[in-house]
């Protein structure tokens, strides 16, 4: 007997018959029994039908005969609740079963000395007799490794690869215009509005447009330089004062 399978089955039976699935310890892969109908359940169901046929003459005849309908019906309830827990016929049937289903698929799988597992053809290594989790196969295991070690240096080269050489420098990324992101250029891909940044009224730092303060000193954006000169408060972004001329 294949009791050995009793770890990996799945016992797929109903009242009406019996059926077993099996499975790879390795890879989850596996068989199904045939099915395999129950005579207990059968002999019920003919049981159930005679009970319904003479309770319809009983009715149509009266007397006796009703009698005898009722009985087997009800009979017939009887031996449905004790399929239902399991009687001894049949589990003796499912007994039987269980062993029959172990021989029919006992060929799909070998058993690992090694590990004790039960594997199907697909997790057997035919050259060393183990199964691949103890002993895998060697061309398929020096894929695997080639391809670890690929990856390996994949990482390790991008970890030190010069990725973008572009300019550390303030870029306008949305359109003050349309609103939409802007692109790389020095007008906006969507409106065409101009992207060129504007100056700090204080320290005269470089500010994308949109923004409201100057990332160097904190600032506001939109208050005016005064003239060292003469005191006037010119607009941003103004070079020269527009009271005397003086340069901002």
């Amino acid at each position: 007997m294949l009791h050995s399978f009793t770890r990996n089955h799945s016992d797929i039976s109903t009242e009406a018959g019996f059926q077993f699935e099996f499975f790879c310890d390795c890879c989850g892969n596996g068989y199904k029994s045939t099915f395999v109908k129950s005579s207990t359940y059968e002999k019920k169901a003919k049981s159930g039908r005679f009970g319904r046929m003479a309770s319809g003459l009983g009715g149509l005849f009266g007397g006796k005969v009703s009698d005898i309908g009722w009985a087997l019906e009800r009979g017939s309830e009887v031996a449905s609740n004790r399929f239902e827990t399991e009687s001894p016929a049949w589990r003796k049937e499912h007994e039987a079963a269980f062993d029959q289903a172990q021989e029919e698929v006992r060929p799909m799988f070998k058993k690992c000395p090694a590990c004790n597992k039960w594997v199907c053809a697909d997790c057997w290594n035919d050259e060393e007799n183990l199964c691949t989790d103890c002993a895998p196969r060697e061309a398929s295991y020096v894929a695997q490794a080639r391809s670890r070690a690929m990856q390996r240096n994949i990482d390790e080269a991008a970890e030190t690869a010069t990725v973008w050489k572009g300019k550390l420098e303030t870029r306008t990324t949305i359109c003050p215009s349309c609103g939409r992101p802007a692109g790389t250029g020095k007008f906006c891909n969507n409106c065409g509005a101009s992207l060129a940044l504007n100056r700090c009224p204080n320290c005269g730092a470089e500010v994308a447009q949109g923004l409201k303060f100057c990332g160097e000193c904190g600032s506001p954006m939109n208050a005016g330089k005064r003239c060292p000169e003469c005191g006037f408060e010119n607009e941003p972004g103004m070079k020269f004062c527009g009271e005397c001329g003086t340069k901002l």
